[in-house]
Order: structure tokens, then sequence, then C-alpha cells
């Protein structure tokens, strides 16, 4: 067994309050990931996805977010992959901001759809176009004999397209998460960190409550 109890670290940066907080979740968002931008921190539009299968099993990943605003949160993905399968399925997920060096969290819930073919096409024509063969190649989650295969497939259709533009393809595209809950979180002394949660009410404004930690 290896044990990690010796492994602590104090949340030491300032606290969070609700007279600081904005009335609107999308606009409180941008103002952390702004902080998060400026501290310069690696790939702060990485995101933890949340999605469960038929048989009631969860299971995660990491996405990168593209785009959000009031309308929800946009990330791309192959619409075979495990992950749209599972939505497909079940249309309710969840996000997760791992703010480390922060010492912030965001949590998100909502509901999926997908983003129109139109925003799909916008957002692939800005991808270098290794990426965008890459979107071609990889028949995602699906189980590949190598490496090796992968780069040969690759390798076969940078050549197609060495000379003309790449399509989007049709198994290709956006998904927007529709949140109707938002949680902050903020480290705080002795693990009472502050958290708030915002929750969609029934005349689509927000509820915002702080939660013990």
């Amino acid at each position: 067994m290896k044990d990690l109890s010796y492994m602590r670290d104090e949340f030491e940066m300032a606290g969070l309050h609700r007279k600081d907080l904005d009335l609107d979740p999308v606009k409180q968002f941008a103002r952390w990931f702004e902080d998060v931008q400026k501290a310069e921190y690696r790939m702060p539009n990485a995101v933890t996805l949340a999605t469960v299968n038929a048989d009631g099993q969860p299971s995660l990943r990491m996405v990168l977010l593209k785009m959000f605003d009031e309308h929800g949160f946009v990330f791309y993905t192959n619409y075979e992959s495990r992950k749209a399968q599972e939505m497909a399925h079940n249309p309710k997920v969840a996000l997760h901001f791992p703010w480390h060096d922060l010492e912030r969290q965001v949590s998100i819930t909502g509901t999926v759809e997908k983003v129109s073919a139109a925003e799909s096409v916008k957002y692939f024509l800005t991808r270098p176009k290794g990426s965008q063969i890459g979107a071609w190649v990889s028949n995602q989650s699906s189980v590949i004999t190598s490496r090796q295969a992968l780069m040969m497939k690759f390798e076969e259709m940078k050549r197609k397209f060495e000379h003309s533009e790449v399509p989007l393809p049709s198994f290709w595209g956006g998904f927007r998460v529709v949140p109707t809950s938002f949680e902050f979180w903020q480290g705080q002394r002795s693990r009472l960190h502050d958290r708030f949660r915002y929750s969609l009410d029934a005349a689509g404004g927000w509820a915002i409550e702080r939660l013990a930690p």
C-alpha cells in the first residue's frame, strides 16, 4: 500500500465573498478565466468532461473549451467517439475546471447539444492543417492495431490534401453544454473552503447559495 497521507498543502489565497460575485455565472466565469490567463496557467481551457453510458457507468476525459458565452460552453470532437455516443444516449453532462495554481475550481452541470454545421466549419478552418487531417484519420475511441498504422493513414491523407483545403468531416463537429448550475470553489485555510452555487430557477434567472465546504 502506498500511503499518501503526508501529502498536504495549505490554501493561502484570498477568500471568495458573496458581495464580490457577479449575478451572472457566465460573467463570473469570464472573470476567473481572465485571472487564469493572466497567471499564464498552462492550457487554461482544458476541462474535464463527464458523461454516462447506457449502463449508468460514468466516464471522464479532458477536452479543450473553444468558446463560451451566455448560450453555453463549446468543445469539438468526433461524433462517433465514445463520449459522443454516451451524450446521444444521455445529454446530461458535467464540466470541471481544475485551476490548482489559483486554488480554484469551477464545476458546471447541464445538457449538451450539437452546434450548427456553420459553427463547426468556422472553427475547423482555424485549426492547423495537421489537426484538420488528424480529424479525418482518427476513428476516435476505436481499437487500432498500432501507432504505425495510424501514422501511415495520416501520411496517406496528408498526400491526398497536399494541394487542397481539408474539408470538414461529416462525423466531426462541436457540442455546446447549456448550463443548469455552476459551482465556484475557492480554497481556504483549515479546509474551510468558499463554495458558491448558481442554480437556474423556473423563471430563467440564477439563484446563488453558499455551500458548506
